[in-house]
């Protein structure tokens, strides 16, 4: 499962850096677009059909890693259970836990300031 998470983010920084790489079109980012960075080795026409495809490849892989995780995620111990039945499986009911507990509450006088205030009190 550790194999499959690390595969998984290694996709989420490549999906981002590759975001981040292609030609602006409508207001995206756009850092690797504009006029000739790579001079007249590629062309930006083929440059952005390569960073598409990768972009792509890289989406469809963390589509199979999520999908992976999910699965591997669902066959742990406590797949089988709902969570309600998790709760039923509590020792303690809360009853017990209530009969334990002393509270005990002090109601003293209402407080009457010993000086007088600064600013009069309205009664």
């Amino acid at each position: 499962m550790e194999v499959v998470l690390v595969i998984h983010l290694i996709l989420a920084l490549a999906i981002i850096g590759l975001v981040l790489l292609q030609r602006s079109e409508g207001g995206g980012l756009g850092i690797g677009g504009g006029g000739g960075g790579l001079g007249n080795v590629a062309s930006a026409k083929s440059m952005g059909s390569v960073l598409t495809k990768a972009t792509g490849f890289c989406a469809a892989g963390f589509f199979c890693t999520s999908l992976a995780l999910g699965i591997l995620a669902g066959r742990s111990s406590d797949a089988g259970k709902s969570i309600l039945d998790k709760l039923e499986d509590t020792p303690v009911a809360i009853e017990q836990i209530a009969d334990d507990v002393e509270i005990e509450i002090e109601i003293d006088a209402p407080n009457t300031p010993q000086e007088p205030p600064a600013i009069p009190i309205a009664e």
